[in-house]
């Protein structure tokens, strides 16, 4: 399971400089975070987790593998970009199918870099590119509720999902987001969601892109603050970063960039800050699989059971499923390794309802 992110903002507010972030570490050492772009919009990106070092100095594997994310950029939307202005709408669709939305805001003053709209403005900003996302959703909706209303008249059982259509679109029309309609967890509700891609649906990690003095919470700017209490407000994630500065942490040894972060309080860089954030929203977590040949983080969502969750490793895994050897993630790192977890107790056997906790090492019995 991959988790895919859709990056959005105005032009020149930094989100390229953010995605160069995330491509130009491809040139980098393994240690230092490597990315794979796979194309000019798209780029792969390993999700950090210092725990997977910790196993393998346990188990000394031949290749360590990260969970991933996949973050897809797309050309700054502007005013008007439902109607056809600048670039970015012909490209809403690339972020249709991710799972949530990067919305990332300038926050900073810098007569040599233009804003569209004279001046940072964050709140205001933030209304141009989601009231945008709003006008696309529903130029996308009032298509398929008029495909609903011609399948209708042979086929009755349409009804309600044509009524569940025209309340979303009033809501859209009120200028409000998809995730906002009352029903958003339904059955039904879900059938559409599905189907639709309601782009206003996904949640929403702002990006407050800030100069580097308001990178210490004790001197950040009005623009950041602007941005954290509407954040707050809507009950959504916010990230803080200085784009140049995660381009050039990038370039930087593992010492080094400890030591960068620690100048300014920090335990981990704005980058890594947005991917755990990401994997908290969407409820997330990993659990891993340690052997000689690899140390692999695999990406699940919480409450998942066990079968469930030997799935993403092969079907097989799911459909022969008949118990999991379970160790705790502290358990392994305490015992140094499974032999000694195992003769002190500490690796349980599990059924198919054991539900998966994030950390946990598992390794699946399974016949098909």
């Amino acid at each position: 399971m991959a988790l895919s992110m859709g990056i959005v903002g105005l032009p020149n507010v930094g989100k390229s400089t953010v995605f160069n972030a995330l491509t130009k570490a491809q040139n980098a050492d393994a240690a230092n975070y490597p990315f794979c772009t796979i194309e000019p919009n798209k780029a792969i990106v390993p999700v950090p987790d210092k725990r997977l070092e910790e196993l393998a100095k346990i188990v000394n594997p031949q290749r360590i593998e990260h969970s991933v994310v996949e973050f897809v950029d797309i050309a700054g939307l502007v005013k008007g970009a439902s109607k056809g202005e600048g670039l970015g709408n012909k490209f809403l669709g690339n972020i249709r199918q991710t799972e949530a939305i990067i919305h990332v805001v300038r926050c900073f003053d810098d007569e040599n870099v233009i804003h569209v709209d004279g001046n940072p403005d964050p709140i205001r900003d933030v209304d141009v590119i989601e009231t945008e996302l709003i006008f696309a959703d529903l130029e996308q909706l009032e298509r398929k509720l008029q495909k609903l209303e011609r399948l209708s008249k042979s086929n009755k059982k349409l009804l309600p999902q044509i009524e569940m259509a025209n309340e979303i679109m009033t809501l859209l029309e009120s200028g409000q987001p998809v995730r906002n309609y009352e029903k958003f967890d339904t059955e039904t509700c879900r059938e559409l969601l599905t189907e639709m891609s309601f782009i206003t649906a996904k949640d929403v990690i702002y990006v407050a892109n800030a100069d580097e003095d308001s990178l210490d919470n004790s001197n950040e700017n009005d623009y950041v603050k602007q941005l954290r209490g509407f954040a707050d407000e809507r009950g959504c994630e916010m990230v803080k970063l200085c784009a140049k500065l995660e381009e050039e942490m990038v370039e930087m040894s593992d010492d080094e960039r400890h030591e960068f972060l620690s100048s300014l309080g920090a335990d981990e860089s704005g980058l890594d800050q947005v991917i755990h954030k990401s994997f908290k929203t969407l409820g997330l977590m990993s659990y891993f699989t340690a052997g000689v040949k690899e140390v692999r983080a695999w990406t699940i969502h919480r409450g998942w059971k066990a079968p469930k969750a030997a799935g993403v490793i092969h079907g097989d895994f799911e459909r022969g499923f008949i118990r999991a050897e379970v160790i705790s993630y502290e358990d392994f790192i305490k015992y140094q390794g499974r032999e000694n977890a195992k003769s002190n107790g500490a690796m349980p056997i599990k059924g198919k309802d054991y539900v998966v906790q994030d950390g946990d090492i598992l390794n699946f019995l399974f016949n098909v």
